[in-house]
């Protein structure tokens, strides 16, 4: 059973759209709290640091997972826009949301690193 949360609902996403949790390298199901729609969209995250090109790789109410060039540190807070896809939701336009969050982990894979963030504020801009 999905459980949408009622942003996910604005969203457009809806029981049949999202995607199932992952099996671990065990075999055994991850459990999440949100559900989480893959979706590869260009974003640019800030950190302390500097500005960071990364894509999504899947996006939930909760959290983003991130295929970047560099390593980041779990704890780390971090700020990105996602620009939604109109078509996708059913919008004549595209939506922006601006987010903070923070990095919950971040491993290699291949020639990227996949980083986890949580979505811990966001505003519709």
């Amino acid at each position: 059973m999905v459980i949408l949360t009622p942003v996910m609902k604005d969203f457009g996403f809806n029981e049949t759209n999202s995607a199932p949790a992952p099996t671990q390298a065990n075999g055994k199901q991850e459990v999440r709290c949100a559900v989480r729609f893959p979706l590869r969209m260009q974003v640019g995250i800030t950190t302390s640091h500097g500005l960071i090109k990364a894509f999504t790789r899947n996006v939930s109410a909760s959290g983003v997972l991130f295929e970047m060039p560099e390593l980041m540190q779990p704890g780390a807070l971090i700020d990105f826009t996602l620009k939604m896809p109109g078509d996708a939701l059913g919008l004549k336009a595209d939506v922006s949301i601006a987010c903070q969050g923070r990095v919950t982990r971040s491993t290699k894979e291949g020639e990227v690193f996949l980083t986890a963030s949580t979505i811990d504020e966001y505003e519709f801009v």
